[in-house]
């Protein structure tokens, strides 16, 4: 991987002595919007006239190099933009709950809930504990916010920080 890679920053910043709330910017999680998405899930419910469509039950989604998993994905779709079962939307925001788990590359970010606004390119992950993991450094804390177009993040709350000395080399 080129460059220093944003968990690796983070736990760099912190290692410095930063403020709790710390940012970052680097090739960290990212999404590839130019690529096809595969969506796998127990069951999916369509709500038209909500412009709504929602996969619950072991939801695993693929783009590219990006594997999200949660037990219930709602997708927002903009209104008057087409159906959700003809292929032809606008996906506005997609909403997850119950376990999420997103691993992009090497990294892994884990929590409770997460949004993404795709108008923005944000993604926001919280929960009782969000867990950002890349090799064997480990951050907490109780949310994160990444602009998945800039690698751009923020992780709020307690945060904890594990460096592993042989992974700053990295």
């Amino acid at each position: 991987m080129r460059g220093t890679s944003l968990l690796a920053f983070v736990l760099l910043t912190l290692a410095a002595g930063s403020a709790v709330a710390q940012e970052a910017t680097g090739p960290g999680i990212r999404l590839a919007g130019d690529q096809p998405i595969q969506i796998e899930s127990d069951k999916l419910e369509v709500r038209e006239a909500e412009s709504m469509a929602i996969f619950s039950g072991n939801v695993n989604v693929v783009q590219g190099d990006t594997l999200l998993k949660a037990g219930l994905m709602t997708v927002y779709y903009a209104k008057g933009a087409g159906s959700p079962t003809s292929g032809s939307q606008q996906i506005e925001r997609l909403e997850v709950k119950d376990k999420v788990y997103l691993r992009s590359k090497e990294q892994v970010a884990t929590g409770d809930e997460g949004q993404f606004d795709v108008a923005s390119n944000t993604l926001v992950l919280t929960g009782k504990e969000v867990v950002l993991t890349e090799g064997a450094n480990v951050a907490k804390g109780r949310k994160l916010t990444v602009n998945t177009q800039t690698g751009k993040s923020q992780l709020e709350g307690r945060v904890q920080v594990l460096i592993t000395p042989s992974s700053q080399g990295n």
